[in-house]
């Protein structure tokens, strides 16, 4: 049973899924910063698309073609060697996301400077993995924490508003989505910690990582 449930937060809330899970929280969080109203909006639910494509299917797709390729021998790649060729992707590719999001005035700066912590954080824990095989599920997690930490301070308003349609509007407290995201955190590392994936300096490792390449990231940009 617990065994099943890590799996299903190891799934649920893999690496390549944070960039998505990011804009999607800052969109919630504030929405005109990207000049739309509500995430129901066309220019929104089109951003999410693109950056869900660019940043999960393709590098998905493309770890999937090296599995059957037998570039690598487990698509959970147990083993550092055989990260070596998905991170060179994955970094590549959300370089190139990165940077056209830096020229196209259109989006925030905001989310600029996470998606430049995303990238930090992942070219960072490659030159790790070198020695040793830090924790990505814990990196990814680090950084939405990052992300929270500093919309609640900078971006946010203290509280927003998610339309439930089936119980209409929800008011939401910028200081409890931060705590439940800090619980879910730390639920997705011990997760990581039961199925054997990682040792606790490997998730721990992780979430610095995450937090303080977003935390550098925004001072770069801002």
């Amino acid at each position: 049973m617990l065994k099943s449930l890590a799996w299903g937060l190891s799934v649920l809330f893999h690496p390549l899924l944070i960039p998505s899970y990011m804009l999607l929280l800052l969109m919630m969080i504030n929405p005109y910063l990207f000049g739309v109203s509500s995430l129901q909006d066309e220019p929104a639910r089109l951003l999410l698309l693109l950056v869900f494509l660019y940043t999960f299917f393709i590098p998905a797709i493309s770890i999937a073609v090296m599995y059957f390729l037998g570039m690598i021998g487990d698509i959970s790649m147990p083993d550092r060697q055989e990260r070596i060729g998905p991170y060179l992707i994955t970094g590549m590719l959300y370089l190139w996301v990165y940077y056209n999001f830096s020229q196209n005035g259109q989006l925030p700066p905001a989310y600029v400077s996470f998606m430049l912590g995303v990238v930090v954080a992942l070219f960072l824990s490659f030159l790790i993995n070198i020695f040793s095989k830090i924790s990505m599920h814990a990196v990814g997690m680090g950084g939405l924490i990052g992300m929270l930490v500093i919309s609640f301070f900078w971006f946010s308003y203290g509280t927003f508003t998610v339309d439930i349609r089936s119980g209409g509007p929800v008011e939401v407290s910028m200081l409890h989505l931060l705590m439940g995201a800090t619980v879910l955190a730390g639920a997705v590392g011990t997760a990581r910690l039961l199925l054997k994936a990682h040792d606790p300096a490997d998730v721990y490792g992780g979430y610095f990582i995450g937090f303080m390449a977003q935390v550098v990231s925004f001072m770069y940009i801002f």
